[in-house]
């Protein structure tokens, strides 16, 4: 079954400072509600799936309680080397989210180029952190989500080798449910009603979807 996936980063005010680039990401608390009820009334709402990465603060705060007033859930991706750090969740934090029933997976530790890493680095960053959250979490953490959606071979290879069952990247367009590799649609503050609706539609296309698939074949055997 194909399935669109949204990722968000940050809703509201950030409590912390942004890394470049990073400011684009974030959207208003009012914005962020328009499009879960976009979601909540679409056609196809059962093939949405909605993400969040970093654990920032405002994933608690703000995001969980708009999905719970409108019986949605999310996946949460939490950076391990932020829990507890001003304006980013802390280990109860991320207790909760589960309590409301959210999922949780892994970012890693510190928000790095995972294609860039020795093999060294690479297994830290990503047995490390899924480690720390299975003892948060008090259970088996089988999903990753990729920092920037840069990858390569060695590091599908590796998220394999850690125990990770689905690995979610950042290549947009539709996912097919099932797979290892499930591309997301990141969504920023400047995206435009009609954006966010072709991306709910799973409108991509013909010559992105080749340049997609492409970019997706390449970085699996780089």
């Amino acid at each position: 079954m194909k399935r669109r996936i949204l990722t968000f980063h940050g809703v509201g005010e950030p409590e912390r400072l942004l890394d470049p680039g990073e400011a684009d990401y974030w959207i208003g608390l009012d914005r962020f509600c328009d499009i879960l009820d976009r979601v909540c009334h679409h056609v196809d709402r059962d093939k949405v799936l909605i993400t969040f990465d970093d654990g920032n603060l405002s994933d608690l705060r703000l995001a969980a309680p708009e999905l719970c007033r409108r019986g949605l859930d999310a996946e949460f991706f939490v950076l391990t080397g932020r829990l507890g750090k001003t304006g980013s969740l802390d280990p109860d934090d991320v207790r909760w989210l589960l309590k409301m029933g959210m999922g949780v997976g892994s970012h890693g530790i510190d928000h790095r180029d995972w294609s860039g890493l020795s093999d060294g680095e690479l297994e830290w960053e990503l047995g490390q952190s899924k480690r720390l959250l299975e003892e948060i979490c008090g259970h088996h953490l089988h999903s990753a989500s990729i920092p920037f959606g840069r990858y390569n071979r060695a590091t599908l290879a590796k998220l394999r080798a850690c125990g990770y069952e689905t690995v979610y990247s950042s290549d947009g367009g539709d996912a097919t449910t099932g797979r290892f590799l499930q591309a997301r649609t990141s969504i920023r503050g400047g995206m435009t009603d009609a954006m966010i609706d072709h991306i709910l539609d799973g409108h991509l296309p013909a010559m992105r979807r080749l340049r997609r698939a492409a970019r997706m074949t390449l970085s699996a055997w780089s």
